[in-house]
């Protein structure tokens, strides 16, 4: 038996702060909500712990969870808005997952963003809380999102330097090749099918000690390729639809989630039962 699966996850206050990939855009539940791999990864840590409840026959303190995290929002934003709310809820998990809008952006500082980053560790980590990070993306089969790869590259080394500063855990995005697969991402080629949010969770919550099958890293079965007219059909209309509007956006200073609310704003406890489907 693997001994992970032997000991309930020692978290209770789990929170997650973070942007629209936090936030959990694009998978959509029953009820029309955004769920996302944050979600299932505390349904994951819930189910870790009815299951050493269980095992231990006594009751184990359920697993209270809540996710500030509003899409559109740069890491400065986060760390101002959203890092001192999960203090102030008592988090002994946080996961801390920002910057990418920041790398998008021309002219960003990727030295300044990981001192950011950084700090905000330290805080988090002097409250007593275990911080999970994570690396972004690789963006190199991504057309024009390709061109930021050098600085998301640097970003995510800090990434690891600063995790092994404070001891914290890191979720490699980076590494994840099955999310080279472009059938994991939605129509915005930004925000992940529910497939690969849930294959996000699967992976976060291997990194935090629960056992698993690691399907999350076995690749999608061979797609059929693209002529060069539909890959270029398909490319203009992605430019179209969502490139174009997002560089309005950028023109006015504005953001997708100005009117945007956190869509769980205190720690409640979720159900000891198994993660939903």
């Amino acid at each position: 038996m693997d001994d992970r699966a032997s000991h309930p996850p020692p978290w209770t206050r789990y929170v997650a702060v973070g942007d629209s990939f936090t936030e959990g855009m694009e998978d959509r539940g029953p009820d029309g909500v955004y769920r996302g791999w944050a979600d299932g990864l505390a349904h994951l840590l819930a189910a870790g712990r009815a299951a050493g409840r269980d095992r231990a026959g006594h009751e184990v303190e359920p697993l209270h969870y809540a996710n500030l995290a509003v899409r559109g929002r740069l890491l400065d934003q986060i760390v101002r808005e959203q890092v001192p709310g999960a203090i102030e809820l008592g988090a002994d998990l946080v996961s801390l997952v920002g910057g990418g809008n920041d790398v998008l952006r021309p002219g960003s500082d990727v030295d300044k963003l990981a001192a950011r980053l950084e700090a905000a560790v330290v805080d988090l980590r002097l409250s007593g809380a275990d911080v999970l990070l994570a690396t972004p993306v690789d963006p190199v089969k991504s057309p024009l999102i390709n061109l930021t790869r050098g600085k998301a590259a640097v970003f995510a080394a800090a990434i690891w330097t600063i995790a092994r500063r404070h001891q914290a855990y890191v979720l490699d995005l980076w590494g994840m090749k099955a999310l080279q697969d472009r059938r994991l991402w939605a129509a915005d080629r930004i925000h992940l099918t529910t497939e690969g949010h849930q294959r996000v969770a699967a992976h976060a919550a291997q990194v935090l000690g629960l056992a698993g099958d690691g399907s999350w890293a076995v690749p999608l079965p061979p797609a059929a390729a693209l002529d060069r007219r539909t890959a270029l059909k398909q490319d203009a209309q992605w430019v179209r639809l969502y490139v174009g509007p997002w560089v309005g956006r950028r023109l006015r200073r504005r953001s997708s989630g100005d009117a945007i609310r956190p869509k769980r704003p205190q720690a409640e406890p979720l159900p000891l039962v198994d993660p939903p489907d």
